[in-house]
């Protein structure tokens, strides 16, 4: 059965590219979020296998979202991505449970790469 992936970007462009390369790969993609709150709210209601979860976002940020995720279900596995490869994000995210970080601009190998290694 293909894993199901909840994409949370505030960008529609952002968000159509990353669902494009997951099911021209044989990922299913379960829903899409435009803001941390809406990705908990998802996340809840969708139980996916996989969130990949942008830092930057309006009403709730990533990392808030993240924590909240993991708060509800230590076993949620989630990816970070962001445009803003700064050391102390990718820090934080990895000690409040991210499994792994994405660099903006998605190159579609290292966004498979990560996916794979996170869910198979």
């Amino acid at each position: 059965m293909a894993k199901s992936i909840l994409i949370c970007d505030d960008a529609a462009f952002m968000r159509m590219m990353i669902k494009d390369i997951l099911t021209k790969n044989g990922y299913n993609v379960a829903g899409e979020a435009e803001n941390g709150a809406k990705g908990v709210e998802k996340y809840n209601e969708l139980k996916p296998d996989l969130v990949l979860m942008d830092i930057t976002m309006p009403e709730m940020d990533g990392i808030e979202a993240l924590k909240a995720i993991k708060s509800a279900d230590s076993n949620a596995k989630v990816i970070m991505c962001s445009a803003m490869g700064q050391q102390a994000m990718v820090i934080e995210s990895i000690q409040a449970g991210a499994k792994d970080f994405i660099v903006k601009p998605f190159q579609a190998d290292r966004v498979l790469e990560a996916v794979k290694k996170v869910v198979g």
